[in-house]
């Protein structure tokens, strides 16, 4: 970042103005991406199983991250610019489709308004400056995987993996932990989950997690270090038990149906993130004898 842009972003009420609305900007995208990647997975997987069984598939019409152009669900009428400005067009259109006026989901404003508001939040904790820079880049990626896995269980490698990488390289600049306690963070946080996983099983017989779940914790002992991996735990446990049983207890949700723990292990990191050292300065402020 140039100097003068440094100086500009350094007044509080600029960088909360600026963030937000890239904020709003990036959670359209983010829409895209939680809708689109797990079809355009599904489709790859799709094609690797025909290839692998000697079967042609049937040509399909692109569908990535760029085309097609958004379009109504219901009667495909295709959104144009006007229609697509974040929030604002959600309340203009009533939350209806311009075309039919078939409901539009509640979940696209208010994937925008959450990614504008921790994208803020995000930004005047941490600053203009590098370490708030990576750290909006970690929490759109959050939000993302998030939803991804509520949908549909799955936190795509495509995502995860990128950014675990990019956290041991951010280590090398010290930019939130060292080297050693990154790459000891990335190890411990996949096999710590890895053993648990397996140990699990060997007793129950069941599944309590996925793969996805040990890389993801592994992402954020790449980025935090070793030492914000207890704390990650501990509040991911927390943040279930309360999301979790509210889903129960006030939607009806049947117990029987798994919950993804990538939300709540995404909602624990974020805020290990931010407020990590000064969470557990006060657990043993309030712990160990005076």
């Amino acid at each position: 970042m140039s100097d003068s842009l440094l100086v500009a972003l350094a007044e509080p009420w600029l960088l909360a103005s600026v963030t937000l609305l890239l904020g709003l900007v990036v959670g359209s995208f983010l829409n895209v991406v939680i809708y689109r990647l797990p079809v355009m997975l599904e489709r790859a997987w799709r094609r690797d199983c025909a290839a692998l069984d000697g079967r042609d598939t049937a040509p399909e019409e692109r569908f990535d991250l760029v085309l097609p152009r958004s379009r109504c669900p219901h009667c495909g009428h295709q959104v144009t610019a006007r229609d697509n400005i974040p929030v604002l067009s959600y309340l203009l259109l009533r939350g209806r489709c311009r075309a039919c006026g078939a409901p539009i989901s509640l979940r696209y404003p208010a994937v925008e308004l959450l990614t504008a508001a921790l994208t803020v939040i995000t930004a005047l904790h941490f600053g203009a400056g590098w370490q708030g820079t990576f750290a909006v880049l970690l929490t759109w990626t959050l939000i993302a995987l998030s939803f991804i896995d509520f949908d549909t269980q799955l936190l795509p490698d495509s995502i995860t993996l990128p950014v675990l990488w990019l956290g041991l390289l951010l280590s090398l600049f010290g930019v939130y932990a060292d080297t050693h306690a990154s790459i000891i963070g990335a190890a411990a946080g996949y096999l710590s989950l890895w053993s648990i996983y397996h140990l699990f099983r060997l007793l129950t017989g069941k599944e309590g997690m996925g793969y996805g779940d040990f890389k993801l914790f592994a992402l954020f002992g790449a980025w935090l270090g070793w030492h914000s991996l207890p704390l990650i735990i501990l509040l991911s446990s927390a943040v279930g038990a309360v999301i979790g049983l509210s889903l129960i207890l006030f939607r009806g949700r049947d117990r029987s149906i798994p919950i993804p723990f990538g939300p709540y292990l995404a909602i624990a990191g974020w805020i290990a993130l931010l407020w990590g050292e000064q969470l557990t300065a006060w657990y043993l402020r309030t712990t160990l004898p005076a």
